[in-house]
């Protein structure tokens, strides 16, 4: 029953309720009239015939016209009781006006009116919320509870807001914020033609072009976007629709969330900068993630970090045999491992997590790390990132990401690992920084090892990595795997949250260049990409993912600011809210990013993911490449690295300014030589 009254026809609906509201309204008045009367005194109906039509009629006439029948009866709430009101209190002037006029006899007792007034308010009013709760699904033997415990909501005088969208998370809103003291919704928009001209919690639903003349009207200070299942691209659209207004917009947490349980419908929150670029995701391929995580033993290299923390959450839900997570940072570990212990814990997964501190650079460590857990799959996501710190620290740079990555793909051979991922850049393309450096050569060594290198017994100082492979020794069983990817969205140091606080403190907002433009994707996503593409490999594979379009990163800034609820000032808007500052391109930063060094690639069978075809160094000339370059670090010759650093596999491309120290060279030697003494990359090697 409940269900096919909540899928009539709106014009069906109306008419069930304006023959129930008429009932109501004859039944009211006719008590009242055996009430003033008394039993059997008089022919009520007969005498009293022409109140008996004229009453109902001027009644349901003024609650149409007040939009009475407009609102959602399985919605209505406690705000219905002022429309009634007025309606029926017109209404029964209407009839004293008609029969002060027009008199019948016998004469009409107005003290019948009186009490009629009261006696149908009270009675429409609660068939409207009765039925509301029915239609919601509370019992009738609940309802009788519920409205003795009634009590009207209380005013409230926050801050004024409109509810983008109408459906039940704009209803669960609304009335949550209802409750509250802090916000005060006054409307609600709509895309839905069905929708506009309701009147859902109270308040009506207009049209989106309705939105100048409601700031005019209700001064809003923000728009709430009550949309959490609608695509990333119309969420976008949306957006770019709200950005000239300069309101404040803010979002209720996504659907996935919100079926989680994790969060609740009123825990309002910024809006994502993925639903500014509009990013569509493409929902992953539950059968590659499996192929990669189900029933194995995982290692996370930079597991507190944003993408190796994602790639964490990710992997627990295909259910490994095991995850270990490896960090140099107790605190970031301490975080990402209390965070995961609490979902394994809720959702009563056995998975073993355990966390390691320690650094990939330590090669009796690693190699106890893995034999201890049996890893079989390794995600390399430790390095350093920030290019201007790596910029003005390379040898440190160097010696984390590569020689990292280095003894890391080594021990992993040794221990028969069987997959090995490491996570790359865009800037390792043509790399105009040292950061970028490091993650090609980073490349290039796994690359080499997986095309040509065997295992060979012995120590690894001992040279137990050799070029030949017609030695007859074993082959490494280790499969090698590079995904090259750009920018992550909210990442530690990454613009979004600079932005953020930027704002939030009032300005300016730093930009290094007005034309600088930067490849984005969110986390999950990247993390997700990177799992599937393990699966895709068949060992020495370079995977780019499909970041998309790039986007300006002068574009980003302004819509952070308008979204806000602020204005940029600049010469055009001297009364601006925030200044947009151009600092300049920091030392070894590009206007813009590359995923292809020889621009082209091959699709596979997942439509985001692409295998790239490059140039490769072999590894006997690999490895002593390393050395040198080693060598010019410690020494501090300038001319010699960046020409070693500018052959054609790696492409380093620096600016006149991009490699920033000291004259000389002396930080570089200080550093390699505080670093180098018992652990050389030649000796290593």
């Amino acid at each position: 029953m409940r269900t096919w009254l909540i899928h009539l026809p709106r014009s069906y609906k109306r008419l069930i309720l304006a023959v129930n509201d008429f009932c109501l309204i004859e039944i009211s008045l006719l008590a009242c009239f055996y009430f003033r009367l008394g039993w059997g005194s008089v022919d009520i109906l007969t005498s009293y015939a022409p109140v008996f039509l004229a009453t109902p009629a001027c009644v349901l006439l003024f609650l149409y016209k007040l939009g009475f029948y407009s609102s959602i009866t399985r919605h209505a709430g406690v705000e219905v009781m002022s429309v009634l009101t007025r309606g029926i209190s017109f209404g029964v002037l209407a009839v004293l006006l008609i029969f002060f006029l027009i008199p019948v006899q016998p004469q009409l007792p107005r003290s019948v009116l009186l009490a009629f007034w009261v006696l149908s308010i009270l009675l429409l009013f609660f068939s409207r919320l009765f039925a509301g709760k029915w239609l919601h699904g509370t019992s009738v033997s609940s309802l009788a509870v519920e409205f003795a415990g009634w009590k009207k909501r209380r005013k409230v005088n926050g801050l004024p807001v409109i509810v983008y969208g109408a459906g039940e998370a704009g209803r669960q809103l609304a009335s949550a914020l209802g409750q509250g003291m802090r916000y005060e919704p006054v409307a609600f928009i709509d895309d839905n033609p069905q929708q506009q001209g309701a009147v859902v919690c109270g308040l009506r639903v207009h049209r989106p072009q309705d939105l100048s003349e409601l700031i005019i009207n209700f001064p809003a200070l923000a728009v709430f976007l009550a949309l959490p299942s609608i695509s990333r691209r119309r969420r976008q659209e949306i957006i770019r629709f709200l950005e000239p207004f300069d309101l404040h917009v803010m979002s209720v947490p996504s659907m996935d969330e919100l079926t989680s349980g994790l969060l609740e419908v009123d825990e309002i929150r910024e809006v994502e900068v993925a639903d500014i670029l509009g990013r569509e995701s493409i929902p992953p391929d539950e059968v590659l993630l499996s192929q990669s995580i189900l029933g194995r033993h995982i290692l996370v290299t930079g597991a507190g970090g944003s993408i190796g923390s994602e790639l964490c959450r990710q992997i627990l839900k295909y259910h490994p045999a095991s995850l270990v997570m490896l960090d140099h940072s107790e605190s970031s570990l301490h975080t990402v491992f209390s965070e995961l212990e609490e979902l394994v814990a809720r959702t009563d997964n056995t998975v073993g997590i355990y966390p390691v501190i320690g650094s990939v650079l330590d090669a009796a460590f690693v190699d106890a790390v893995l034999a201890r857990y049996g890893i079989d799959t390794v995600y390399h996501t430790a390095a350093y990132k920030h290019v201007p710190l790596v910029e003005s620290n390379g040898y440190q740079g160097f010696r984390n990401n590569v020689r990292g990555t280095l003894q890391l793909a080594l021990s992993s051979a040794r221990a028969g690992v069987q997959q090995f991922v490491l996570v790359s850049t865009d800037k390792a393309v043509r790399p105009t920084s040292l950061m970028g450096v490091t993650k090609r050569l980073a490349e290039l060594i796994l690359q080499a090892l997986s095309h040509q290198a065997v295992v060979v017994p012995g120590d690894l100082e001992s040279d137990s990595v050799v070029a030949n492979a017609t030695t007859g020794e074993p082959p490494m069983c280790t499969r090698f795997t590079m995904v090259r990817f750009g920018n992550v969205l909210d990442s530690s140091g990454s613009v979004i949250p600079k932005f953020r606080r930027q704002i939030k403190a009032g300005g300016p907002v730093t930009v290094t260049h007005p034309s600088v433009t930067r490849f984005f994707m969110t986390i999950p996503e990247a993390a997700e990409l990177v799992l599937q593409a393990n699966a895709l490999s068949e060992g020495g594979d370079l995977f780019i993912l499909d970041m998309g379009d790039p986007v300006k990163i002068d574009d980003l800034a302004r819509n952070l600011i308008h979204l806000s609820g602020l204005t940029v000032r600049d010469e055009s808007h001297p009364a601006g809210d925030i200044e947009i500052v151009y600092t300049g391109i920091r030392p070894g930063e590009k206007l813009y990013e590359e995923l292809l060094i020889d621009d082209a690639a091959i699709p596979t069978s997942h439509p985001k993911i692409w295998r790239a075809n490059e140039r490769i160094i072999p590894w006997p000339e690999l490895k002593a490449l390393l050395g040198e370059i080693e060598h010019a670090f410690a020494t501090g010759d300038d001319e010699q690295l960046r020409a070693l650093l500018s052959r054609p596999e790696i492409g380093y491309q620096p600016e006149t300014r991009g490699m920033v120290r000291p004259s000389n060279g002396v930080a570089w030697r200080l550093d390699a030589q505080c670093n180098n003494r018992d652990n050389s990359l030649p000796t290593l090697l």
